[in-house]
């Protein structure tokens, strides 16, 4: 029952040797320890760490029952975009019509592209969110992708189809998995996106497709480690740790590597649990949620561990390389912060300025702190010199001030207590685990902590997690529960986990439930809900031994060592190109059109999002989908209200349905235009001039671009919104009823299903009977609106909104270039007049579905004056003035309703209702954050613009947008600010 653990990090790798049978003791059952250098070749570290760590608890090689490795040689195979170990990869879709319009790589940097992209074929098959087919398999077609792979001699397939997690009965990836296999050979690397990843189509695919890239190399990898545990003599089975804490089979590692990418975080986490006795059963039925801290040479890495004993996981989606994927990762913030951080101090006008990092010597530390005979003064020698550690010689730094000493340790103090606040569950005190080499600098006591431990063995945590890390098994499906009952669903969860994590080699004694989630589905009328149950156990001493079985891909593995300095790259065609955003001037043609570039797509897409108040789904997916039409050849063309006849056609087109099916069941060719050819021809209309947004708000403030990208036809500068709404009524035309406002219009699912709608008796009807619709269609369809002329658009519409949206993106984009975040409100609030409401920190978020809809409201609270991140160039005139124990709460139903002050003594004062718009922004990038996204700990920005005055001056606009209309009876409406008139890009730059 001893076990080694292995945690390869960017300077050291750090190996243990634990005594299962002695985890009682005080020592935890560590019976030795060592850091190793990290080397070129992982392998030969990891070597030197075991073969030390046997020596030093003179234990032989055959007494050990398993060898567990931490890495982060694959990850930095994608970060580094090597040449040398990305091999191209084939992507076969499942998906019938669907998702087209959305092509694999196109969100990927063009330089990984370039490496990794080798075939891109669509096939039918794929599911709805309720678990119909969207079409069948059809195995012709999947053996017509086969061929084409072979002839271009690829190895490397991804497999991916619609809602592919909820296929449990392998109708679809594991048939045509099936197919491939008889079809190329044993040869060949089939990865199946439901084994990598979770709902969200794009990042899923995104994640299959690097972890494909990679399997050669990780094959080779592997077989690299195993030849070191040959060389070490050791006989027991290879476990790798994986991103969320748990232990898989070598064999498994070497098909689904991914899952390791980001295990190092992880693993001090789980180390630092198990040396502190989190984990006994006694302390995990009491405990709350836990801080650890790992301060290493360079960073200072913070993550929260669940009363599971498990890692609080990131957000739904996380970049690796550039690349959106959405796999399993810890939720890990980083500071330069190590005990290698620069010390510097000099004089200002206030007085003496100590900064303690982001910059470190690293590895070098021993060399160049002072303390060890260096001449760089680091955090190291700063904690020395103030008593606290006995390192080095401490008379090498008996010439450092008191003073410095001093600022030097409220700097560090002031960082660690930053960056925990921002990781904290809720604003209570919270107990804080120090971890890592570098976790001497760390001070005594710190704000908002109530309990700082260091457990023993500190130093080697990550290798202790490394070493017991537990297996796991995780069901996450979407259920429908009309007619049913949601306990027994989770019950029957619950089972299914716990059998899928014994069977994976988890102890049927130590196996429990560690988690429970239920996110419902907002814009359905089926009552879908995604439901995540995870189980773990300890690792069971049969399943030790049951997987020491050899691997036939493992042992086909060449065993040529790829050398640091032997990394390959691509030509420089393939690096981005760089645009001067402060000199770019938008194309306006001759004829006073606006011809779009990427750049002006992508600051729309910002913009978009700010005018959805939290509300109109996720602008990514239609801003991808439109770039990749002018990659295409399409052009987007805007053209100014002024400069179109007066009895122009403007069709109406968007979305409808669930955003969470928005971002798995990607849109292809046919869902809109085929309700837009429905229309017409019930119409009698021959052709349009263009098409308008019926809301700028959100993702379908893009989508009409798509549209008339696709039509060869234009744009109208302005929307018949200015914002967002919940409900399809809340347009103008809607709140006006005026003909031909919402009815006829016509909505189609892409797969033949066309429903047109030639009446209502009024205005809400329309929403009823199009949500019902949209649901049976798969919760997500495509809408044609009955088209209006100019006059009408602009009589009932806001004019300037696309152009808004730009110079909106634009503001946003110059803050972020100048590094002056703070400046971003005042940026917005110079193009819409408005305010800025508030500037703090979420504390609170409280959420439920009623009737398809998400209703709930955000808590905020001021930053205290320490929590302040440091002044940027220049600061923001518009910082409201609040009581340091101010909260402002934020009702919405899927868009921000009002918003208002709460005093302690528990006076209300509402600040801004709907219709004017209010937007929280995240004030770490200055993004606007969808109602979806609210969680506690973000730093936001709070800013109000005033509304349209069709939608706040008159009875039709405040009836059908004002507070009434969400039933907020006794909260009357009052104008945050006198609304300015968008800009016309046109008119500015026509004649530039």
């Amino acid at each position: 029952m001893l076990r080694i653990g292995v945690d390869v990090g960017g300077t050291n790798t750090d190996g243990v040797l634990i005594d299962v049978t002695r985890l009682h003791e005080p020592s935890r059952g560590v019976l030795a320890q060592f850091k190793a250098p990290t080397t070129p070749d992982v392998s030969d570290g990891i070597e030197i760490a075991v073969r030390e760590v046997l020596k030093i608890a003179g234990i032989p090689p055959e007494k050990v029952s398993c060898l567990s490795i931490g890495t982060t040689a694959f990850i930095n195979a994608v970060l580094e975009a090597d040449a040398r170990r990305l091999a191209k990869v084939a992507v076969i879709r499942l998906c019938g019509p669907y998702t087209k319009q959305c092509p694999p790589f196109i969100d990927f940097p063009l330089r990984l592209r370039t490496l990794t992209e080798g075939h891109v074929g669509y096939v039918d098959g794929g599911l709805q969110i309720d678990g119909r087919e969207i079409v069948p398999l059809v195995e012709e077609q999947v053996v017509e992708q086969c061929a084409l792979i072979k002839e271009k001699g690829l190895k490397n397939v991804v497999l991916c189809g619609v809602y592919s997690p909820l296929d449990n009965d392998g109708k679809h990836e594991a048939a045509a998995k099936a197919i491939i296999e008889r079809e190329l050979g044993s040869s060949v690397n089939i990865v199946c996106s439901r084994d990598v990843g979770q709902v969200g189509f794009l990042e899923r695919e995104n994640a299959s497709i690097l972890n494909a890239s990679i399997l050669t190399f990780a094959q080779r990898t592997i077989r690299g480690f195993q030849n070191a545990m040959r060389a070490l003599n050791l006989s027991c089975p290879l476990f790798l740790t994986q991103n969320d804490g748990t232990l898989t089979t070598a064999a498994s590692a070497a098909q689904l590597p991914i899952r390791t990418f980001a295990s190092g975080p992880t693993n001090s986490m789980r180390g630092a649990a198990f040396l502190a006795g989190l984990d006994e059963q006694k302390a995990s039925q009491t405990r709350k949620s836990t801080i650890v801290v790992d301060i290493g040479g360079t960073t200072a890495d913070v993550g929260v561990l669940l009363p599971s004993g498990f890692p609080r996981q990131a957000a739904s989606f996380i970049e690796v390389g550039g690349v959106r994927t959405n796999f399993a990762m810890a939720d890990v913030q980083s500071i330069g912060l190590g005990g290698g951080s620069r010390v510097r101090a000099h004089e200002t006008p206030k007085g003496l300025h100590v900064s303690v990092g982001p910059d470190s010597v690293g590895h070098y530390l021993t060399r160049d702190a002072r303390v060890f005979g260096g001449e760089v003064l680091t955090a190291t020698d700063i904690v020395v010199a103030s008593g606290r550690a006995d390192l080095g010689a401490k008379d090498r730094v008996g010439d450092v001030s008191p003073e410095v000493v001093e600022k030097a340790g409220k700097s560090i103090k002031k960082q660690l207590e930053g960056i925990i606040d921002k990781m904290k569950t809720s604003p209570e005190d919270i107990t804080v685990l120090l971890v890592g080499g570098g976790s001497i600098i760390a001070p005594d006591e710190l704000a908002g902590v109530g309990e700082i431990l260091r457990p023993p063995h500190f130093g080697v945590a990550n290798a202790v997690g490394a070493a017991m890390a537990k297996v796991a098994g995780e069901i996450d499906t979407i259920e429908l529960l009309e007619g049913r009952n949601i306990r027994d669903i989770i019950e029957g969860l619950k089972a299914q986990a716990l059998e899928k994590a014994i069977k994976a080699g988890a102890d049927p004694s130590t196996t429990k439930i560690v988690e429970v989630v239920n996110l419902p589905v907002q814009y359905v009328t089926n009552q879908a809900t995604r439901i995540i149950v995870k189980a773990a156990g300890d690792l069971a001493p049969e399943a030790v031994a049951a997987v020491a079985t050899p691997d036939s891909k493992l042992d086909a593995a060449d065993d040529v060592n790829v050398e640091e300095g032997e990394k390959a790259g691509v030509d420089e065609e393939s690096e981005e190109p760089s645009i001067d955003i402060e000199a770019y001037k938008p194309e306006i043609r001759a004829d006073r059109s606006w011809n779009l570039s990427e750049l002006d797509l992508e600051w729309i897409a910002e913009g978009c999002g700010v005018l959805g108040t939290g509300g109109g789904g996720s602008t990514y997916p239609p801003f991808l989908m439109a770039r990749q039409l002018m990659r295409n050849g399409k052009e987007i063309i805007v053209v100014d209200p002024d400069d179109a006849p007066e009895d122009a056609i403007f069709l109406r087109c968007m979305s409808m349905g669930a955003p969470s099916v928005s971002v798995e069941r990607l849109q292809g060719f046919t869902e809109i235009s085929d309700s837009i050819r429905a229309l017409m021809k019930y119409m009698g209309l021959k052709d349009v001039t263009g098409v308008i947004s019926d809301e700028i708000g959100g993702g379908n403030g893009v989508q009409p671009m798509i549209t008339a990208a696709e039509m060869g036809k234009k744009v109208l500068d302005g929307d018949l919104m200015g914002r967002a709404y919940p409900n399809m009524y809340q347009s103008l035309p809607g709140a006006f009823n005026i003909p031909g406002g919402l009815w006829p219009c016509a909505v189609s699912d892409g797969v033949g299903n066309t429903v047109l709608l030639p009446s209502a008796a009024n205005p809400k009807a329309v929403e009823s009977i199009l949500r019902i619709v949209a649901t049976e269609m798969g919760s997500r369809a495509g809408v044609g609106m009955a088209p209006l002329t100019r006059v009408k658009c602009q009589q009932y519409g806001v004019t300037h909104t696309v152009s808004q949206a730009w110079r909106i993106g634009r503001a946003i984009a110059l803050c972020r270039k100048h590094n002056n975040l703070k400046s971003i409100p005042s940026a917005i609030l110079e193009l819409q007049n408005g305010a800025c409401l508030f500037i703090g920190k979420i504390v609170d978020v409280q959420r439920e579905v009623r009737k398809g809809f998400t209703w709930g409201s955000v808590t905020i609270v001021p930053l205290l004056e320490d929590e302040e991140e440091e002044p940027t160039t220049g600061t923001s005139s518009t910082s409201p003035g609040y009581a340091s124990d101010d909260r402002l709460i934020i009702p919405f139903q899927n868009e921000n309703l009002y918003a208002y002050i709460e005093k302690p003594n528990g006076d209300k004062k509402v600040l801004v209702t709907v219709p004017d718009l209010i937007t929280v922004l995240d004030s770490q990038n200055g993004a606007a954050l969808g109602t979806p996204d609210y969680r506690y700990g973000l730093r936001v920005t709070v800013i109000a613009l005033a509304g349209e005055p069709k939608w706040t001056t008159t009875p039709e606009g405040l009836a059908c947008g004002g507070p009434t209309a969400f039933g907020l009876h006794d909260i009357p409406f009052t104008p945050i600010a006198e609304y300015k008139e968008p800009s016309s890009v046109v008119v500015q730059y026509a004649s530039v």
